[in-house]
């Protein structure tokens, strides 16, 4: 079963726990933007040459990341609808 048939399925969640909820799953992708770019910091300092590499890695993965906080966003607003 998917995050969105059980955000359907929930029917009439109280807004103010859809939030909460939502408050605790954007952690984790807080968590995941800082450990990519903190790697980056570190494999420049190893590496310099490599920074260009690195940097295009860094962005992909970030934007990866990031559609799992908006994707969260969009099962807020569903649930609670």
């Amino acid at each position: 079963m998917s995050a969105l048939q059980i955000a359907q399925d929930a029917g009439s969640i109280n807004p103010g726990l859809a939030a909460i909820g939502y408050g605790l799953a954007a952690i984790g992708p807080g968590i995941g933007v800082g450990l990519i770019f903190s790697s980056v910091i570190s494999g420049t300092a190893r590496q310099p040459e490599a920074r260009g590499v690195l940097l295009g890695l860094a962005w992909t993965t970030f934007a990866i990341v990031e559609v799992l906080a908006l994707i969260g966003f969009v099962v807020y607003f569903i649930a609670t609808a």
